[in-house]
């Protein structure tokens, strides 16, 4: 099998190698910032409200009026947009068959509403695809927290045997191959790119981090509500909004404002779904026993776009997650499991009501105004492979054929 593997590998490069590439001149690299970021001194700059309050050290949970962590910006325009044409190219797999959005699907959260994503072969991985919005502001990636940045956490996929399929040589191969890719990395690395030496892996990761920092979304009903729009939330939506920053529920001490999210890895003793092994966790990658079945504290930002939930999608829907923390402290550990559940977890014995409401708060927290164009051609020639799975193959809003 794996031999076979390797001959359609092959055979795809080589077509891919034979075949011509869109004329330059059809891809220009839009020298526009994306929303929400101001050009200065020919990088794009983050400006956010957010920016005028104090840091999040100094605000306990996080209150309304609180200001971002660190963030990464100062990426040329022309960086932002090479990385979205790479981002939505199945170039970049083994076989050209899946793109970084067959997994990150922007009508769908950036996740792709399975509790399991779909790898090589169209078998299913281990975990769900986590969202990609406000990657900018994160300090680890991966549900279990092992790669510290952007340009890390992309290798894991590109190469994983499971997931995208493919190595550093092919990579480099296939997108040289493309004079439409050496143009435009040629204009996005001005003073970088080298004729001689081509497209380097460097400039490929820092494009896809580029455009994924992009990603912003901070304007939603309940930013409206922080900032000072008291109509900008129903009542049932500021009662949730109450429980969730209540000391009964303690929703907020790890999914804090304004992200929604403290970063750090919790132990919460999650149920896998029927008939899959139980996942270790961060116990693996960090090589610490105490955090075995411990996971990143997910972003609430756009979570009614994400469904099925926890790393797995052990829950449907929105209801059956918060239901699951009021059920009592390790209530679902399966037997034989000693795991240090973290002590924010305990039995806030929420009622019906709160748990519906506190689903009318986190509903509040959709925005995906800026959400970014998908490119209708690609410098590879290839499709953009998720339009053919994802909702019917319909445009993003606002999109046109211009590409």
């Amino acid at each position: 099998m794996r031999s076979i593997y390797r001959s359609c590998q092959v055979l795809w490069l080589a077509l891919l190698l034979g075949q011509p590439a869109h004329a330059a001149q059809h891809f220009q690299l839009n020298p526009d910032c994306p929303p929400g970021f101001e050009l200065d001194a020919g990088q794009c700059e983050l400006r956010s409200l957010y920016q005028q309050y104090a840091s999040l050290q100094d605000a306990g949970v996080g209150g309304l009026k609180t200001g971002l962590p660190q963030y990464r910006d100062g990426f040329r325009p022309q960086q932002i947009d090479l990385g979205r044409y790479l981002f939505f190219d199945p170039v970049l797999s083994g076989d050209g068959t899946l793109s970084c959005a067959s997994c990150h699907r922007p009508d769908e959260g950036f996740a792709d509403g399975r509790g399991r994503s779909l790898g090589h072969g169209g078998e299913s991985l281990s975990r769900s695809a986590p969202s990609l919005w406000n990657m900018a502001f994160q300090k680890s990636f991966f549900w279990d927290a092992r790669a510290s940045t952007l340009e890390q956490q992309m290798q894991g996929p590109l190469y994983d045997a499971t997931e995208m399929a493919n190595n550093p040589v092919q990579m480099l191969a296939s997108l040289n191959a493309l004079e439409t890719y050496r143009t435009l990395f040629s204009e996005a690395f001005p003073g970088q790119y080298n004729p001689g030496q081509g497209i380097t892996l460097d400039q490929v990761y820092l494009a896809i981090a580029a455009f994924e920092s992009s990603l912003i979304s901070l304007n939603s009903r309940y930013d409206q509500y922080a900032h000072g729009y008291a109509d900008a939330l129903t009542a049932a939506e500021k009662e949730g909004l109450n429980v969730f920053r209540s000391f009964v529920a303690r929703c907020a001490e790890c999914h804090t404002p304004p992200l929604f999210t403290n970063q750090q890895v919790a132990v919460i003793g999650t149920p896998e779904p029927e008939g899959i092994p139980f996942d270790p966790g961060a116990s693996t990658a960090m090589g610490e026993p105490s955090l075995r079945g411990g996971f990143k504290v997910p972003s609430l930002r756009n979570i009614a776009l994400t469904a099925p939930y926890m790393h797995s999608g052990r829950f449907a829907t929105l209801r059956q997650a918060a239901e699951f923390y009021t059920g009592g402290r390790g209530h679902a550990v399966p037997d034989g499991e000693e795991l240090k559940i973290h002590w924010h977890i305990w039995e806030p014995q929420l009622t019906d009501d709160e748990l519906d409401r506190l689903v009318d708060f986190m509903e509040t927290l959709t925005d995906q105004r800026f959400k970014p164009r998908e490119p209708l051609q690609l410098p590879s020639g290839l499709a953009p492979v998720h339009r053919n799975t994802a909702r019917g193959g319909e445009l993003a809003s606002g999109e046109q054929n211009n590409e």
